[in-house]
């Protein structure tokens, strides 16, 4: 009998979850102004990525599966484009970006 695999096991949500911890190192060191503005935002779109890959994988219906890992594919592209603006506001530098 094979082992079950879990959300956690697949790859994608890996790279995720270690983008999302990347995500909040990252934006600790923000202007305090940008708390509740772009750091938030930033923040709740790196784990969106996780989450929706997480609900998805746990869904019984194909279409219900995909609905989800479009919406995780939509976050991660919510985080791109918030690292461009903290990129040309000098808040991170390109290393990290």
């Amino acid at each position: 009998m094979s082992k079950r695999l879990n959300f956690y096991d697949l790859a994608v949500w890996k790279e995720g979850h270690q983008l999302a911890l990347d995500i909040y190192k990252i934006t600790k060191d923000f202007p305090k102004e940008e708390l509740f503005g772009i750091t938030s935002q930033l923040r709740r779109s790196a784990i969106s990525i996780t989450a929706n890959l997480a609900e998805g994988y746990e869904r019984y219906f194909f279409k219900d599966k995909l609905k989800f890992y479009y919406y995780s594919r939509g976050s991660a592209a919510e985080v791109y484009s918030f690292l461009f603006i903290v990129r040309d506001l000098n808040y991170i530098n390109k290393n990290n970006f």
